[in-house]
């Protein structure tokens, strides 16, 4: 997350969103007030004003922004040809470093978020959406190679990620250990979509096609 948002400073306005999550970890977002974001962007409040209506915009930019750059982290991580487990646990090493980089700023994300209004909540279900998307895309690509993987439905992904934000509210909340939380977010989605004995029985068992030296056998017989 350090190079989602520390070093988003190429246009005024990505220098505001990098000046409110400054603010939101010193203050927490309901104490942020615009003069603080201006201060942390080292920008004016007209500057302000002429990319934001109001604070709560600016957050659901900020989280707009931070949640396409981890999907990104992602994506450019996770190597599709890898055994599925090994993507399961890369993606969600990914995503969970990428949170834990500014554990303040997520802790606002999380918990905060209903401070920015209606606006924010539906962006943060949108955002879940297109986690669930983005996890159903990588099942789908790992059942190119394993078909006897469980199939993952939109509502299966939903649930997934849900799951794992919850643990993410319980690493905002508490303090416990990253490595524990990723350990178990591992093991839900493996086991959600790891093949049943029925499915491994019937992959080891399907016959392979008969090859062309042992066709062309039989039909000289």
């Amino acid at each position: 997350m350090q190079a989602q948002t520390r070093n988003l400073l190429s246009s005024p306005r990505l220098q505001l969103i990098e000046g409110l999550c400054a603010a939101v970890e010193a203050r927490g977002l309901a104490a942020t007030r615009i003069a603080d974001i201006v201060r942390h962007a080292r920008v004016s409040k007209r500057t302000f004003y002429e990319h934001f209506a109001d604070k709560e915009a600016c957050f659901v930019e900020a989280y707009r922004e931070m949640a396409r750059q981890t999907m990104e982290e992602i994506a450019a991580t996770v190597d599709v040809g890898a055994p599925w487990q090994q993507q399961i646990a890369t993606a969600l090493r990914a995503y969970f470093t990428a949170l834990d980089a500014r554990p303040k700023l997520t802790r606002a994300f999380f918990l905060e978020i209903h401070v920015a209004g209606a606006r924010a909540l539906a962006l943060r279900r949108e955002v879940l959406e297109r986690f669930a998307e983005l996890t159903g895309r990588f099942v789908t690509l790992a059942r190119g190679q394993h078909p006897e993987l469980r199939p993952l439905t939109p509502l299966m992904a939903t649930a997934i990620v849900g799951a794992i934000n919850e643990l993410m509210l319980l690493k905002a909340e508490r303090a416990m250990r990253m490595n524990e939380l990723l350990e178990t977010a591992v093991t839900l989605v493996t086991t959600m979509v790891a093949p049943t004995a029925t499915a491994r029985s019937a992959a080891s068992t399907t016959p392979r096609s008969p090859s062309r030296s042992s066709s062309a056998a039989r039909s000289r017989r």
